[in-house]
């Protein structure tokens, strides 16, 4: 198979989906691989890293579409993208679509095959090729709430952790999942108070097992909004496979918060768990509502892509392996990702969300 690497071209995102050593795997394995000139610059993988070990370079995304059977990417298909797909290709990348409605028609309406990575489900029913990137994300909301607190940035001035003298300040956690776990760790780390809010009883315990200073409790409307009217920091990790989040916090709850305080919704990319959530990207990455600081940015672990792409192409390549076989509609795992085919949508989750003919 002839599987093509993309360069990215979101706002200032600088992961590539695979590192050398992935491609090299694949080259192993009788494929050809193509990698666009300078895909892996900004992670720190040169063209001629990726060429030593077997990849043919592309000129251009446009050679780089047009020869390739599977493109695998990062971050959901700009439109200057969708253009170059083709009814007999297979897209592979993280696509959102739940949020995305105009995306997944026109997705749609160029036949490719589109498999999200956020939806490949494993037996167990975890979602192997979003974690590590939920892994990241949850350190980065803990990063940038600490970040945006400060005064100059329009937080409230607060030290999130406080110190002798000054007090703690309060982060509530809406999602005990992969990113909300690791959000925890940060904040509860520097000492800061925690609650944390899941449905799950075992995921609760492991939040409260991070310290003293951490609450876990199930999500109650009412209690939820009592405890973030008293955040500092306020953040959103819900995640409902494939469909868009809901909203756990109302507008009214956010109005209520005392001015300075900081939202960071991790959930955007599924359309936000804050009922004040829009899209942002790191050109542009806060906006004020009410007061309150909102950092809404669609791509968190695009911040460190060498990181992010060395965590990334380390889960995605067995995947992609199985993908370039003949027999790939056999692998459960990857079924389960496609989102759309042949001109349709497939995944529950995201008929749920769209229903059968977005506009």
């Amino acid at each position: 198979m002839r599987i093509g690497i993309v360069k990215e071209i979101k706002t200032m995102e600088g992961r590539v989906a695979l590192i050398p050593a992935a491609v090299a795997e694949l080259v192993g394995q009788g494929h050809e691989v193509l990698v666009q000139q300078n895909a892996g610059l900004i992670s720190g993988y040169a063209d001629h890293q990726y060429q030593a070990l077997g990849a043919r370079i592309m000129p251009s995304a446009k050679v780089l579409y047009d020869e390739s059977e599977i493109v695998v990417k990062v971050k959901e298909p700009q439109p200057a993208e969708v253009a170059m797909l083709r009814p007999d290709q297979i897209l592979f990348s993280y696509l959102h679509l739940a949020a995305e409605p105009d995306l997944a028609a026109a997705l749609m309406k160029c036949g490719v095959t589109a498999l999200a990575f956020e939806t490949v489900e494993d037996p167990l029913g975890r979602l192997p090729l979003l974690a590590p990137m939920s892994d990241i994300a949850g350190r980065i909301a803990a990063q940038a709430g600490c970040h945006y607190l400060h005064r100059p940035l329009g937080g409230k001035g607060l030290l999130l952790g406080g110190l002798p003298a000054a007090e703690r300040g309060k982060v509530v956690i809406v999602g005990a999942g992969v990113a909300g776990y690791n959000a925890a760790t940060v904040v509860a780390s520097l000492g800061a108070t925690v609650v944390v809010f899941d449905y799950n009883r075992d995921k609760l315990a492991a939040v409260r097992a991070l310290g003293d200073n951490v609450t876990g409790l199930y999500p109650y409307a009412d209690q939820v909004k009592a405890e973030a009217t008293s955040a500092d920091l306020l953040i959103g990790a819900v995640l409902v496979t494939g469909e868009r989040a809901p909203h756990v916090v109302d507008k009214e709850t956010v109005a209520s918060m005392e001015a300075g305080s900081v939202i960071v919704d991790i959930s955007v990319d599924q359309g936000g768990c804050v009922a004040t959530t829009r899209p942002t990207t790191y050109q542009d990455p806060t906006y004020e509502i009410d007061g309150v600081v909102h950092f809404c940015v669609t791509n968190m672990p695009g911040a460190v892509p060498k990181t992010a792409s060395q965590a990334l192409s380390a889960s995605l390549i067995p995947y992609v392996s199985a993908l370039a076989q003949a027999g790939w509609t056999d692998n459960a795992e990857l079924m389960s990702g496609i989102n759309i085919q042949g001109g349709a949508l497939r995944h529950p989750g995201l008929i749920k969300s769209l229903g059968f003919a977005p506009h």
